[in-house]
């Protein structure tokens, strides 16, 4: 007698596509867009209420700025600030891979020419970009996203500290940084001539800081 055949599927052993549909852009001209994700747990995007909460506070202060997307991910903060009217961005993304997708991303919203994707360290690129910016500093003020894994902030916390400190250094006047970090950050040890605005959103913990001051 013939063998009967299992009726259940065979695992595939192909590698994962890039999700679509789930994570969308919230604002602005792109809103509604699907932004292409991995779903690898090393990408953790901005829940897009914290994300929405962020932009509503945010305000008019996005436009004419030139996005600094440090822990880059899926790219989505750096979306809604060009959705919004932001001039250009540089997003930093370490895993390859991961930045493909910022780019296919940048292809699918017609914003190619309005981005430049540095796949490396943003440790390492925040020394390069503090020692470069006396020359162009005063061109367009900054909006500098910090999202970066919860857990740098516990092992990493003095080179989170002085990435940030030598990014708000170089920043222009009226520059505005967002970090988001969880309950174990103590906002308090943010650079303290920046005037922070710190919300929660359990988790999430959101502080938005200004500089007025002329560099």
């Amino acid at each position: 007698m013939a063998q009967k055949r299992s009726s259940q599927p065979r695992p595939r052993t192909t590698t994962a596509a890039p999700v679509t549909g789930t994570l969308r852009v919230i604002g602005g001209t792109l809103r509604g867009r699907p932004i292409a994700y991995s779903g690898e747990s090393h990408t953790r995007p901005m829940k897009q209420r914290v994300r929405e909460a962020a932009f509503n506070l945010l305000g008019p202060r996005v436009a004419g700025t030139r996005v600094i997307d440090l822990f880059a991910g899926t790219g989505a903060l750096t979306w809604e600030a060009l959705s919004r009217g932001a001039q250009r961005a540089t997003l930093i993304e370490r895993h390859f891979p991961t930045a493909r997708l910022i780019r296919q991303n940048a292809a699918s919203f017609g914003l190619t020419d309005r981005i430049d994707v540095v796949a490396g360290d943003t440790f390492v690129w925040g020394r390069r970009l503090a020692a470069a910016s006396a020359s162009d500093a005063g061109v367009s003020p900054w909006l500098v996203f910090c999202s970066a894994p919860y857990d740098l902030y516990v092992t990493h916390l003095q080179p989170m500290l002085e990435l940030l400190d030598s990014i708000v250094m170089a920043a222009p006047p009226r520059s505005t940084v967002v970090v988001e970090a969880d309950e174990r950050f103590d906002p308090s040890v943010l650079p303290a001539f920046y005037a922070w605005d710190v919300r929660r959103y359990l988790p999430a913990v959101v502080a938005i800081g200004t500089r007025h001051l002329a560099s």
